[in-house]
C-alpha cells in the first residue's frame, strides 16, 4: 500500500547497448549527458492522485495486462529501489536514502513518435510488474549486500523457457550506488521538459512533495529472444535477482533470491 503513495521514476540508458536494441536511441538523439555511457535521464511511471493517465496505480505482482490496442511490449527487466527523498528548506532535493530492493519489470510499449518516455511506460492496471520480495539496503555503496547480486530474466512461451534480458551483476549498471544518486539528485532537481524527457522537479511540486520514491534503475541489455519477441498473451515473464555466491538463476526460491512471475494477459 505504500507504494500507492510513492512516486515512480524510472532511468533511461543506464545499461550499455539496451536503448540500441529497444530502438530508442534516436528518441535521445538531441540530449547531450556529461560521459557517452551516462544515462540519458529520468521519466515518470506513476504520478499518485494525478489526473492524467500517470495517476493510475500501474504496479502488480502477478498479472502483466497488455494494452487493448496493438501495441509492441517489451518486458523491460530491472532493479527497483525504494528511496526516502530529503527536501531543504526550498523543497530542493538534496538526498536520496536507499532503504530495500526488489525486482522491476519495466514493460514499455514500442511506439513510434511518442513524444514523451511515459507516454510508452503505462497504460493502465496491471502495466508493470514488482517483485513481492523486498531485500534491505545496508548500504547504498561498494563494499554492500547489492555487490553480490546479479539479474536475469526469462519468457515462457508455450512450454519452452527463453533467456530474454543477458545475465548482468548490478555492478554492472552504467551509473550505480552514490554516482547514481547523485546523478538523480541533479536530475529531480534540474532536468527540463526537453525531447522525451519531462521536468521532474515540478512533478514532485504538484504532488506535494511525496516522502518516497520507487525508482527503477534501468533495464538490462536483452538476450536474442528478448531483442527479436515482443509479449505475448499467455506467455509468462520472470525477472530474477540472486546472489551469485549462494543461488543462481534459476526459478527456485531461497532467502537470497528474489523472483517475480507475471501471467501475461
Amino acid at each position: 500500500m505504500e507504494l500507492m503513495n510513492t512516486i515512480g521514476l524510472g532511468v533511461a540508458g543506464n545499461f550499455a547497448h539496451h536503448l540500441e536494441q529497444a530502438g530508442e536511441l534516436k528518441d535521445f538523439e538531441n540530449v547531450v549527458t556529461a560521459e557517452a555511457h551516462a544515462p540519458k535521464g529520468i521519466f515518470p511511471f506513476y504520478l499518485p492522485r494525478s489526473d492524467s493517465f500517470l495517476g493510475i496505480y500501474p504496479i502488480g505482482s502477478e498479472v502483466l495486462t497488455l494494452p487493448d490496442f496493438e501495441a509492441n511490449a517489451q518486458m523491460e527487466p530491472e532493479i527497483a529501489v525504494l528511496f526516502e527523498i530529503v527536501y531543504d528548506e526550498t523543497m530542493l532535493v538534496i538526498d536520496l536514502i536507499a532503504q530495500k530492493f526488489t525486482v522491476f519489470n519495466d514493460c514499455t510499449i514500442r511506439k513510434e513518435g511518442a513524444d514523451k518516455i511515459s507516454d510508452k511506460k503505462s497504460w493502465g492496471t496491471n502495466s508493470k510488474g514488482i517483485g513481492k520480495t523486498w531485500i534491505e539496503i545496508d548500504r547504498f555503496e561498494e563494499g554492500g549486500e547489492m555487490d553480490a547480486y546479479h539479474l536475469c530474466s526469462f519468457v515462457k512461451r508455450e512450454g519452452i523457457v527463453h533467456p530474454y534480458g543477458v545475465d548482468a551483476p548490478l555492478l554492472g549498471y552504467s551509473y550505480f550506488y552514490t554516482k547514481l544518486k547523485v546523478w538523480l539528485i541533479e536530475k529531480m532537481n534540474m532536468q527540463e521538459d526537453f525531447g522525451p524527457l519531462e521536468n521532474i522537479a515540478n512533478h514532485l511540486k504538484d504532488l506535494g512533495y511525496p516522502k518516497q520514491a520507487l525508482i527503477s534503475i534501468g533495464a538490462t541489455a536483452y538476450a536474442d529472444f528478448g531483442e527479436k519477441n515482443y509479449l505475448q498473451h499467455g506467455d509468462e515473464v520472470y525477472v530474477i535477482a540472486y546472489h551469485k555466491d549462494l543461488d543462481d538463476c534459476s526459478f527456485d526460491p531461497s532467502e537470497t533470491k528474489v523472483i517475480l512471475h507475471q501471467k501475461v494477459q
